[in-house]
């Protein structure tokens, strides 16, 4: 083992955690394409992954998890910090003994047979300020697989590692796949990730949520930046000059789509042009000139399935017809893929998520129809396969950001778009945001569920604490972005959508824009600035008279109901909650009073 690395920490923590799993053998991942390859033809004999039609989908495979492994388990997901308060209200916590010794038992001898895989990797450009590494050990070869496409991985990363001598303890193994003996545990005090007996991305691939926002945002914290659950993309003018944003939004909001829109018909004469530098991460700095720098520390896309279209998201479609690792979706005659809600009419038959034969119009015993992907299905490809991948992904420096925006699913109450007074309201506006559940989520249709930064399932520690650290960031910056919240999900009383979203949202971008550069008024309102409808482009969008106003009306009685929902979540901070939050809440609440 010594000539892979002279790194004594490094050495020593594979040999001990060698010793608990008792792998049969040690494989270092040097991130070439001939040791790709060789893991590929691996996991095809193995049967991990099937191979695709290579004419129509070359270098891509199919990989089924085990039927009760579909998606991320957060009532297994731990903070294990020394004070339970740390983890604060609204997180699982176990105290690092108890979690370390539940897991020991668990991962004990959980290897005997297989492969301890050393992985390598930095999140963000090796070697940038911006960047943090971690060595992931694994005995799943579609973890390693997919770590090659998520994550810049390999020898490079362990020369970088070497210089910096601290990087991120990522341990995975896959144990016996038992949900009674899944764990998924982040030690932000030691700077560690546990995850056993679970095969699924987000649970397995260490780099994604785990390192990148729970273990990263107790480090931003620590370190004065910010690590987020944000897109982020450049929108490009015809003269050549890019503004960015950054956006949060929670999961079935379409941030991913958002990422890489096409300009819609009517703008297209404006020749804008769309930049994507990443679809789920946002770590941002601030710069010597008091300005807020972001990178995408992610390199692929570990997105979801069924919806993904040529309407929705055409680029993704382009994206993901080539290298990409493909999860739970129904296998084609032809040795290609379909999911619900995908291009084209389903297939007369296929192999379903589980391996099964399957018609489109099956039914299960209760009636309900059998779905041949999985709702949670998956792919992985690599961003640099992205036609609108923004040429910055790679730079060590990331790039500025102009706004940052928020947003969830409202039927009735938020309008489409709207503008926070100032940063601490901002903070306020993002610590209260909130969306309707969809049928795709666990829990009642309509229910309100606060999600504030689209952060409640990946915030490392108390979040609070995480409130107080963004307004503190706001004040250590000269001129901070813009906060803006929007709602693509407005209703009319028949329940169907007022706006038409997906493209021809580069529309409410150009406004927000426009009011970063000072282009255009605003009408106040309690709750924001709201636009002039005269100065959102409509040209060549057929909205039918009077859609506009209703967009972004602001209803009093419905606000008055929000602003106990509001409370009510607040509190469940108690002393904690920055005293700037209440405030905020209090002036809202005096606004919407005299608001007639």
């Amino acid at each position: 083992m010594t000539s892979h690395t002279h790194s004594k920490k490094l050495k020593d923590w594979v040999t001990k955690m060698a010793k608990l799993c008792e792998p049969d053998g040690i494989v270092w991942i040097n991130g070439s394409e001939g040791e790709r390859r060789q893991l590929e033809k691996e996991c095809l004999e193995s049967g991990e992954l099937i191979q695709l039609n290579q004419e129509k989908l070359p270098g891509c495979f199919l990989h089924r998890t085990a039927k009760d492994d579909v998606a991320r388990t957060e009532h297994l997901t731990y903070i294990c910090t020394r004070k339970k308060h740390d983890a604060g209200p609204t997180n699982n916590w176990m105290s690092p003994r108890t979690a370390y010794a539940k897991a020991k038992e668990i991962f004990r001898g959980a290897m005997r047979g297989r492969t301890m895989y050393v992985i390598p990797f930095s999140m963000g450009p090796v070697g940038s300020p911006f960047s943090k590494i971690g060595v992931e050990l694994t005995d799943s070869k579609y973890v390693v697989l997919n770590m090659l496409i998520m994550t810049r991985a390999g020898d490079a990363v362990l020369r970088q590692l070497e210089k910096e001598d601290h990087f991120t303890k990522c341990l995975h193994s896959k144990a016996e796949l038992d949900i009674n003996k899944r764990l998924i545990l982040h030690f932000p005090e030691d700077n560690t990730i546990w995850s056993v007996g679970s095969g699924y991305g987000g649970n397995a691939l260490l780099g994604k949520k785990c390192l990148s926002l729970r273990i990263a945002s107790y480090l931003a914290r620590r370190e004065r930046w910010l690590a987020e659950h944000m897109l982020i993309m450049g929108i490009e003018e015809p003269n050549g000059h890019i503004e960015y944003i950054a956006a949060a939004f929670p999961s079935a909001c379409g941030k991913t789509n958002l990422a890489m829109l096409i300009p819609p018909e009517g703008l297209k004469v404006k020749g804008y042009r769309i930049w994507t530098v990443g679809d789920d991460i946002a770590w941002m700095r601030v710069d010597s000139d008091g300005t807020l720098w972001a990178i995408n520390p992610e390199a692929g896309f570990f997105g979801v399935a069924p919806g993904t279209n040529s309407k929705s998201n055409p680029m993704m479609v382009e994206t993901i017809k080539k290298d990409t690792i493909y999860t739970n979706v129904v296998l084609k005659p032809d040795g290609t893929v379909w999911w619900e809600g995908a291009d084209g009419p389903a297939p007369a038959e296929g192999i379903d998520w589980q391996g099964r034969p399957w018609k489109p119009g099956m039914t299960d015993a209760q009636g309900n129809p059998v779905l041949g992907a999985h709702p949670n299905s998956r792919f992985t490809a690599p961003i640099r396969n992205c036609p609108s991948a923004s040429f910055r992904v790679e730079q060590h420096h990331g790039v500025p950001i102009s706004a940052i925006i928020f947003g969830g699913r409202r039927e009735h109450l938020a309008p489409l778009v709207y503008e926070a007074f100032n940063w601490q309201h901002g903070v306020f506006v993002a610590a209260a945001m909130a969306s309707e559940r969809t049928a795709a989520q666990f829990g009642k249709l309509g229910e309100v569920r606060r999600d504030p930064m689209a952060m409640l399932p990946f915030c490392g520690y108390n979040m609070a604490d995480y409130f107080r650290h963004w307004l503190a960031m706001g004040k250590r910056m000269v001129k901070p972005p813009k906060i803006f919240h929007v709602n693509w999900f407005r209703t009319d009383e028949s329940g169907k959508f007022l706006w038409p979203g997906f493209g021809e949202n580069l529309r409410v971008l150009e406004w927000i824009l426009d009011r970063c550069n000072n282009k255009v008024r605003a009408v106040g309102s309690p709750i924001g600035h709201i636009p002039f409808a005269s100065d959102i482009d409509l040209t060549g969008l057929e909205l039918v008279p009077g859609t506009l106003d209703k967009l972004l009306e602001v209803r009093k009685a419905d606000w008055m109901e929000e602003i106990k929902g509001i409370k009510q979540f607040f509190k469940i901070f108690k002393k904690d909650l920055p005293e700037e939050l209440w405030l905020e809440f209090e002036s809202l609440n005096q606004r919407l009073k005299i608001y007639e």
